[in-house]
């Protein structure tokens, strides 16, 4: 089935709605000033792939979407396929995957010691973990969660401030298949981690906890509450996003997943020319985004740059800047599409360009 719609779609917090297109179950978005790039709107949760490529091409490369003719289709093929099962150009999508092959396993052989003594600190320090679905209560805690702090990651935080609507509606996507692992101390909600599920995978959606209780090690202690619930639900894989993105150096986001027992798992990323501009673009690698694009050393002063500038014109911010310290926003959540990633860049860089 094919037509034409408008979706919304959250960019760092703010609601937008844009035009789509309608294939085979799938929304398919258009990003980008240049080089138009169609993209399948919310992909890495949806739970299942692309069923017909080829047909999809073709509705492409005859259709418009809001007025705007793409120049390059993008889709990825999802876990546990790690084979290229068709025949398009590809680059590697580098995933952060725990295989779920038993608690005690990850628990054992995947964890270090250190991470292991941080999960039993936070039952130590009073902090219970417990699975949910989101109700009036948790949307209410959550409101008091996002306004812990102004500044996350020395960024300012986009649900700063919002209201219960708000946040109700933020939290609202795939509730049919999702759950919401809760870390408290009393009554109070420290952090909590979203879970979607998809074909014998879950995914990480979002992992937010109060930096002032940074000392209780909350984020680990969801991580491996997490990792227990999957199991018990016979998933095989725990997914939380990319292990790299682009051309990204070592970073704390990074390294606080090695340190949760998650490995980098490389799957297929297929990107189509639909157009001769298209083809030239690809070419000439401007499909990719700006991280995908420049040298490392130049990301890395990119962000000591901009972490600096945020710091003389914003409040301090609270986070820790330690590997070990997960208490912010990690930018996995759906109303943030990951930074890095093709749809964050693009539409940042053209708000208006899906319109036409």
């Amino acid at each position: 089935m094919t037509g034409h719609d408008r979706i919304e779609i959250a960019v760092r917090g703010e609601w937008l709605t844009v035009p789509a297109l309608y294939i085979g179950g799938k929304s398919i978005i258009v990003t980008g000033k240049w080089l138009r790039v169609a993209v399948i709107y919310d992909e890495e949760w949806l739970d299942s792939e692309l069923n017909d490529p080829d047909y999809c091409i073709q509705v492409l490369k005859r259709c418009d979407v809001g007025g705007v003719r793409p120049d390059v289709f993008t889709f990825a093929q999802k876990l546990p396929e790690t084979a290229p099962r068709h025949p398009f150009p590809m680059e590697w999508d580098s995933i952060a995957a725990i295989p779920l092959t038993g608690f005690e396993n990850w628990w054992e052989r995947k964890l270090p010691q250190e991470t292991r003594k941080n999960v039993r600190r936070a039952a130590k320090r009073g902090v219970d973990v417990t699975v949910r679905t989101l109700d009036a209560d948790l949307v209410e805690a959550i409101v008091d969660l996002n306004n812990d702090s102004p500044i996350r990651q020395g960024l300012p935080f986009s649900h700063y401030g919002k209201n219960r609507d708000q946040v109700r509606k933020d939290q609202s996507s795939f509730l049919d298949r999702s759950d919401f692992i809760c870390a408290y101390v009393g009554r109070e909600l420290i952090g909590f981690l979203k879970l979607v599920y998809g074909q014998n995978v879950a995914s990480v959606l979002q992992l937010i906890t109060k930096s002032s209780q940074y000392d209780r090690r909350p984020a680990n202690a969801l991580i491996a509450k997490a990792v227990e619930h999957c199991h018990h639900k016979g998933l095989s894989y725990l997914v939380y996003g990319k292990h790299r993105y682009g051309n990204q150096p070592k970073t704390s986001l990074m390294e606080f997943k090695t340190r949760n027992g998650f490995e980098e798992i490389l799957t297929p990323r297929f990107y189509v020319p639909l157009t001769i501009k298209g083809g030239l673009g690809m070419s000439l690698g401007l499909h990719r985004d700006r991280v995908g694009i420049l040298p490392r050393r130049v990301i890395s002063i990119g962000r000591r740059v901009r972490t600096t500038w945020y710091s003389l014109v914003s409040f301090p911010s609270r986070c820790s800047s330690r590997a070990e310290q997960p208490n912010c926003n990690w930018p996995m959540e759906r109303s943030t599409p990951p930074a890095g990633s093709n749809l964050h860049q693009r539409l940042e860089n053209s708000k208006t360009a899906p319109e036409g």
